[in-house]
Protein backbone atom coordinates (compact mmCIF):
# COMPACT_ATOMS: atom_id res chain seq x y z
CA UNK A 1 0.00 0.00 0.00
CA UNK A 2 0.75 3.22 -0.59
CA UNK A 3 0.02 6.82 1.26
CA UNK A 4 -1.27 10.26 0.72
CA UNK A 5 -0.95 12.46 3.73
CA UNK A 6 -2.67 16.11 3.32
CA UNK A 7 -2.52 18.86 6.32
CA UNK A 8 -4.19 21.77 5.80
CA UNK A 9 -1.64 24.59 7.20
CA UNK A 10 -1.74 25.84 10.80
CA UNK A 11 -4.06 28.68 12.21
CA UNK A 12 -2.52 31.52 10.10
CA UNK A 13 -3.05 35.28 11.55
CA UNK A 14 -6.09 36.14 9.25
CA UNK A 15 -7.45 32.75 10.25
CA UNK A 16 -7.39 34.28 13.79
CA UNK A 17 -9.05 37.82 12.99
CA UNK A 18 -11.14 35.99 10.80
CA UNK A 19 -10.22 37.87 7.21
CA UNK A 20 -10.72 36.06 4.04
CA UNK A 21 -6.84 35.29 2.85
CA UNK A 22 -7.20 33.93 -0.39
CA UNK A 23 -3.43 34.21 -1.79
CA UNK A 24 -2.62 36.85 0.29
CA UNK A 25 0.89 35.61 1.59
CA UNK A 26 -0.51 35.71 5.69
CA UNK A 27 1.81 33.32 8.16
CA UNK A 28 1.22 31.08 11.02
CA UNK A 29 0.85 32.29 14.54
CA UNK A 30 1.96 30.98 17.52
CA UNK A 31 -1.14 28.70 17.53
CA UNK A 32 -0.65 28.09 14.32
CA UNK A 33 2.76 27.12 14.43
CA UNK A 34 1.84 24.31 17.75
CA UNK A 35 -0.84 22.72 15.21
CA UNK A 36 1.80 22.13 12.64
CA UNK A 37 4.49 20.88 15.85
CA UNK A 38 1.76 18.18 16.75
CA UNK A 39 0.73 17.62 12.68
CA UNK A 40 4.54 16.56 13.14
CA UNK A 41 3.68 15.20 16.01
CA UNK A 42 1.04 12.84 15.08
CA UNK A 43 2.72 12.12 11.21
CA UNK A 44 6.34 10.66 12.65
CA UNK A 45 4.13 7.98 14.95
CA UNK A 46 2.57 6.49 11.78
CA UNK A 47 6.36 5.55 10.49
CA UNK A 48 5.65 6.31 7.21
CA UNK A 49 8.70 7.08 5.49
CA UNK A 50 8.00 9.98 2.84
CA UNK A 51 9.36 10.15 -0.52
CA UNK A 52 8.24 13.37 -1.57
CA UNK A 53 6.90 16.74 0.04
CA UNK A 54 4.64 19.65 -2.41
CA UNK A 55 3.34 22.52 -0.92
CA UNK A 56 2.43 25.90 -2.01
CA UNK A 57 3.84 29.24 -2.55
CA UNK A 58 2.17 30.68 0.49
CA UNK A 59 4.04 30.60 3.61
CA UNK A 60 1.78 29.45 6.08
CA UNK A 61 1.91 26.55 4.30
CA UNK A 62 5.92 26.57 3.61
CA UNK A 63 6.19 26.94 7.26
CA UNK A 64 3.74 24.21 8.34
CA UNK A 65 5.56 22.11 6.19
CA UNK A 66 9.16 22.90 7.90
CA UNK A 67 8.48 22.37 11.22
CA UNK A 68 6.70 19.03 10.12
CA UNK A 69 10.16 18.28 8.62
CA UNK A 70 11.59 19.27 11.62
CA UNK A 71 10.28 16.83 13.43
CA UNK A 72 10.66 13.85 11.35
CA UNK A 73 13.99 14.61 11.23
CA UNK A 74 13.96 15.45 7.29
CA UNK A 75 14.28 18.90 7.80
CA UNK A 76 16.95 18.84 4.58
CA UNK A 77 14.29 17.02 2.05
CA UNK A 78 13.39 18.27 -1.14
CA UNK A 79 10.22 19.98 -1.19
CA UNK A 80 8.57 20.84 -4.44
CA UNK A 81 6.70 24.74 -4.30
CA UNK A 82 3.50 25.15 -6.79
CA UNK A 83 1.65 27.48 -7.25
CA UNK A 84 -1.02 25.43 -7.85
CA UNK A 85 -1.81 24.06 -4.74
CA UNK A 86 -2.35 27.85 -3.61
CA UNK A 87 -5.47 28.92 -1.39
CA UNK A 88 -8.55 29.88 -3.28
CA UNK A 89 -8.36 32.98 -4.54
CA UNK A 90 -11.27 35.32 -2.72
CA UNK A 91 -11.36 38.04 -5.20
CA UNK A 92 -12.37 41.45 -3.65
CA UNK A 93 -13.24 39.67 -0.08
CA UNK A 94 -9.26 39.31 0.28
CA UNK A 95 -8.71 41.09 3.42
CA UNK A 96 -12.20 41.95 4.64
CA UNK A 97 -13.45 40.46 7.80
CA UNK A 98 -16.04 37.56 7.86
CA UNK A 99 -18.82 38.72 9.91
CA UNK A 100 -18.62 42.46 8.75
CA UNK A 101 -19.33 41.02 5.06
CA UNK A 102 -22.38 39.13 6.36
CA UNK A 103 -23.32 42.05 8.38
CA UNK A 104 -23.10 44.23 4.71
CA UNK A 105 -23.96 41.15 2.65
CA UNK A 106 -26.02 39.01 4.07
CA UNK A 107 -25.62 35.58 6.08
CA UNK A 108 -26.83 33.88 2.93
CA UNK A 109 -24.95 35.89 0.25
CA UNK A 110 -21.72 35.29 1.96
CA UNK A 111 -22.36 31.73 2.45
CA UNK A 112 -22.92 31.08 -1.34
CA UNK A 113 -19.46 32.98 -1.62
CA UNK A 114 -17.63 30.70 0.85
CA UNK A 115 -18.84 27.71 -0.06
CA UNK A 116 -21.05 27.01 -2.75
CA UNK A 117 -18.91 25.31 -5.56
CA UNK A 118 -18.71 27.29 -8.98
CA UNK A 119 -19.60 31.06 -7.67
CA UNK A 120 -17.00 33.25 -7.42
CA UNK A 121 -16.81 36.47 -5.38
CA UNK A 122 -16.50 39.64 -6.71
CA UNK A 123 -13.21 40.00 -8.51
CA UNK A 124 -10.21 41.86 -7.34
CA UNK A 125 -9.16 45.03 -9.51
CA UNK A 126 -5.63 44.40 -10.75
CA UNK A 127 -4.35 47.62 -9.12
CA UNK A 128 -5.21 46.23 -6.14
CA UNK A 129 -2.27 45.95 -3.58
CA UNK A 130 -2.91 42.69 -2.55
CA UNK A 131 -3.64 41.44 -6.51
CA UNK A 132 -1.09 38.42 -7.16
CA UNK A 133 0.22 40.16 -10.20
CA UNK A 134 1.78 42.43 -7.70
CA UNK A 135 3.69 39.49 -6.35
CA UNK A 136 7.09 39.04 -7.56
CA UNK A 137 6.54 34.84 -6.61
CA UNK A 138 4.61 35.20 -9.19
CA UNK A 139 6.42 36.99 -12.22
CA UNK A 140 7.27 33.31 -14.33
CA UNK A 141 3.23 32.46 -14.24
CA UNK A 142 1.39 33.73 -17.82
CA UNK A 143 -0.59 36.59 -16.62
CA UNK A 144 -4.12 34.63 -18.04
CA UNK A 145 -3.10 31.82 -15.06
CA UNK A 146 -3.19 34.20 -12.30
CA UNK A 147 -6.62 34.55 -10.83
CA UNK A 148 -8.42 37.75 -9.62
CA UNK A 149 -11.25 35.66 -8.13
CA UNK A 150 -12.20 32.10 -7.89
CA UNK A 151 -14.85 29.40 -7.03
CA UNK A 152 -13.85 26.17 -5.54
CA UNK A 153 -14.41 25.05 -9.53
CA UNK A 154 -12.23 27.16 -10.43
CA UNK A 155 -9.41 26.13 -7.97
CA UNK A 156 -10.21 22.53 -8.86
CA UNK A 157 -9.58 23.22 -12.74
CA UNK A 158 -6.56 24.49 -11.57
CA UNK A 159 -5.37 21.89 -8.86
CA UNK A 160 -6.22 18.78 -10.34
CA UNK A 161 -4.61 18.97 -13.73
CA UNK A 162 -1.14 19.72 -11.44
CA UNK A 163 -2.06 16.78 -9.10
CA UNK A 164 -2.44 14.13 -12.18
CA UNK A 165 0.65 15.31 -13.63
CA UNK A 166 3.31 15.54 -10.86
CA UNK A 167 1.48 13.47 -7.58
CA UNK A 168 -0.48 10.73 -9.21
CA UNK A 169 2.51 9.46 -11.27
CA UNK A 170 4.53 9.02 -7.60
CA UNK A 171 1.75 7.36 -5.71
CA UNK A 172 1.23 5.24 -8.23
CA UNK A 173 5.17 4.16 -8.49
CA UNK A 174 4.23 3.34 -4.82
CA UNK A 175 6.22 6.42 -3.33
CA UNK A 176 4.47 8.08 -0.03
CA UNK A 177 3.86 11.59 -0.42
CA UNK A 178 2.97 14.47 1.91
CA UNK A 179 1.13 17.52 0.67
CA UNK A 180 1.26 21.18 2.78
CA UNK A 181 -1.31 23.16 1.33
CA UNK A 182 -4.43 24.82 2.13
CA UNK A 183 -8.48 24.54 3.05
CA UNK A 184 -9.36 24.57 -0.73
CA UNK A 185 -6.64 22.96 -2.59
CA UNK A 186 -6.66 20.36 -0.34
CA UNK A 187 -10.70 19.85 -0.71
CA UNK A 188 -10.50 19.87 -4.37
CA UNK A 189 -8.09 17.00 -4.16
CA UNK A 190 -10.52 15.23 -1.56
CA UNK A 191 -13.18 15.92 -4.45
CA UNK A 192 -11.13 14.02 -6.95
CA UNK A 193 -9.74 11.27 -4.83
CA UNK A 194 -13.29 10.53 -2.85
CA UNK A 195 -15.50 11.13 -5.59
CA UNK A 196 -17.39 13.69 -3.78
CA UNK A 197 -20.22 15.56 -5.75
CA UNK A 198 -20.58 19.23 -6.48
CA UNK A 199 -23.28 19.02 -3.74
CA UNK A 200 -21.82 17.60 -0.65
CA UNK A 201 -18.51 19.37 -1.25
CA UNK A 202 -20.04 22.18 0.06
CA UNK A 203 -20.12 20.64 3.85
CA UNK A 204 -16.87 19.24 3.68
CA UNK A 205 -14.11 21.01 5.73
CA UNK A 206 -10.47 20.05 6.58
CA UNK A 207 -9.70 21.78 9.95
CA UNK A 208 -6.18 23.26 10.30
CA UNK A 209 -3.31 21.47 11.22
CA UNK A 210 -5.05 17.75 11.27
CA UNK A 211 -3.52 15.51 9.18
CA UNK A 212 -5.48 13.03 6.32
CA UNK A 213 -4.14 10.08 5.37
CA UNK A 214 -5.33 8.46 2.70
CA UNK A 215 -4.38 4.83 1.55
CA UNK A 216 -4.72 3.19 -1.99
CA UNK A 217 -4.43 -0.08 -2.80
CA UNK A 218 -2.58 -1.78 -5.51
CA UNK A 219 -4.70 -0.40 -7.96
CA UNK A 220 -4.76 3.29 -6.97
CA UNK A 221 -8.49 2.72 -5.34
CA UNK A 222 -8.32 4.91 -2.00
CA UNK A 223 -8.55 1.88 0.20
CA UNK A 224 -9.14 4.01 3.60
CA UNK A 225 -8.69 7.87 5.09
CA UNK A 226 -8.56 8.84 8.40
CA UNK A 227 -7.67 11.97 10.57
CA UNK A 228 -4.67 11.02 12.62
CA UNK A 229 -6.41 13.46 15.17
CA UNK A 230 -9.78 11.89 16.76
CA UNK A 231 -10.40 14.26 18.81
CA UNK A 232 -10.50 16.98 16.58
CA UNK A 233 -11.67 14.95 13.04
CA UNK A 234 -14.76 16.94 12.24
CA UNK A 235 -17.36 14.76 10.86
CA UNK A 236 -17.21 15.59 7.73
CA UNK A 237 -16.61 12.00 5.87
CA UNK A 238 -19.24 10.76 6.80
CA UNK A 239 -21.43 12.15 3.06
CA UNK A 240 -18.56 11.67 0.41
Amino acid sequence: MNNLILVRHGQSLWNLERRFTGWTDIDLTEQGKSEAKYAGELINRTNIEFNTYFTSFQKRAINTLKIILDILNKKNSETKHAWQLNERHYGALTGLNKDEMIKKHGRNQVHIWRRSYDVSPPPMEKTHPYHPSRNKAYVTIPTNKIPSSESLKGTFERVIPYYEENIAPLISSQKNILISAHGNSLRAICKKLLNISNKKIVDFEIPTGNPLLITFDENLTVKQYKYLDTKRARNILFNV
